[in-house]
């Protein structure tokens, strides 16, 4: 009896201690003040566990086919680069100010974790769903499935690009432009003239 005694008087104590530091303030949530190495750790194996859960069920499709990859070039030049970085680019004001760092996508060995069907799954769902206090917002709130799967499939491409490549896959083609007809009168002048086409 006095050992159970014993070990609810230590919860207890670890409960109201934990208690007291949080409340008192003195507890650092600035994104320019770095974990201590057991915290980080801890925080990361946390979040590495709980996606690779949550995502064991998700079904993978082909990330392989060129559409794919191409359509999800331009969402992650608008959503994605200004913190996971482009070829060329070795920092942001974004990228700089987040902590944790958000993982540089334009390397080889960060995203060959993504290459496999798991990496791909984890991918997905923290686009989907995004992460707590780590700048990584929920995309699923705003875009569909095929959106973000483009987007994984476009990001596990991504440090095979040169600048010039990236560019190209990345450009977003205003289809109201490329669907405009010419062929009624068109006024080419000041004066009034007009070109028949």
């Amino acid at each position: 009896m006095k050992f159970l005694l014993g070990i609810l008087f230590a919860v207890v104590t670890v409960v109201i201690g934990i208690f007291v530091v949080v409340t008192s303030g003195i507890v650092n949530v600035g994104a320019d003040q770095e974990h201590s190495p057991m915290m980080y750790s801890f925080l990361e194996t946390a979040r590495n566990r709980s996606i690779e859960h949550a995502s064991k069920d998700i079904s993978v499709p082909n990330l392989e086919k060129a559409e794919m990859i191409s359509s999800g070039g331009a969402d992650y030049k608008d959503m994605c680069a200004g913190c996971h970085l482009s070829p060329g680019v070795t920092s942001t004001d974004l990228s700089n100010g987040l902590y944790p760092k958000p993982p540089n996508f334009t390397k080889a060995n960060i995203v060959k974790h993504y290459q496999s069907e798991a990496g791909a799954r984890q991918s997905f769902w923290a686009i989907k769903h995004g992460i707590m206090a780590s700048g990584m917002p929920a995309w699923g709130a705003s875009h569909d499935a095929d959106r973000m799967w483009a987007m994984v499939a476009f990001i596990r491409s991504l440090p095979e690009l040169n600048e010039a490549q990236y560019t190209m896959l990345t450009t977003r083609i205003d289809t109201d432009i490329m669907d405009m007809s010419f062929d009624g009168d068109m006024d080419m002048s000041d004066d009034g003239s007009e070109m028949q086409h």
